[in-house]
């Protein structure tokens, strides 16, 4: 059985935890780096990117999570973690882990006035559209030659992914869809 963490600093946490334990998969709530050893993957969940990066480097999880990166266990990066993933955030001098190369947009779909849902097809996985939620989204601006798009809104890419590093501007977590954390676990 596969063990995911999510980084439980910030954001939304324990939807993670429940998508997780729906998938039969063993959930924990990630908040030392000690606690990464064990895992097979480890999600970092939608909430406020410049909170999350602060608490990461103040808690020794910033290096961290880039070393269990670089040692090939996934990391999914929904909507705060798909910015924190990137190699870059468009218009800001702000550190990214670095584990994607993207270039994102920072609440590219608008405030929050602008949140919406809509059902996509994405790349990988079968049956209905999938639906989708966007609050405050982020969008990938650019992915580099290697970097898979798996899904798009308007032409704007919305979903990627390069080896085990999968990252999205929406919150599956919050559909009661499990496919896409399915399709992280199964690449583990």
């Amino acid at each position: 059985m596969k063990k995911i963490g999510v980084l439980a600093l910030q954001g939304a946490v324990s939807e993670h935890l429940d998508a997780i334990s729906r998938t039969g998969a063993t959930a924990v709530a990630v908040k030392h780096p000690d606690q990464l050893q064990d895992l097979d993957g480890l999600i970092l969940p939608g909430g406020e990117s410049t909170t999350m990066r602060r608490l990461m480097k103040k808690y020794d999880l910033f290096e961290t999570i880039q070393a269990f990166a670089k040692a090939g266990k996934g990391v999914f990066g929904t909507c705060a973690g798909l910015v924190l993933t990137a190699r870059e955030i468009d218009g800001s001098n702000d550190e990214t882990l670095g584990l994607i190369d993207t270039v994102v947009m920072r609440n590219g779909f608008g405030r929050q006035k602008d949140s919406f849902e809509v059902a996509i097809a994405i790349k990988g996985l079968e049956g209905e559209p999938f639906p989708t939620v966007f609050i405050r989204a982020p969008y990938i601006a650019s992915v580099g030659e290697q970097v898979e798009v798996l899904a798009t809104v308007d032409d704007t890419c919305v979903a990627a992914r390069h080896g085990k590093i999968l990252v999205t501007a929406f919150h599956p977590e919050l559909t009661g869809d499990t496919r896409l954390l399915e399709l992280f676990i199964a690449s583990l």
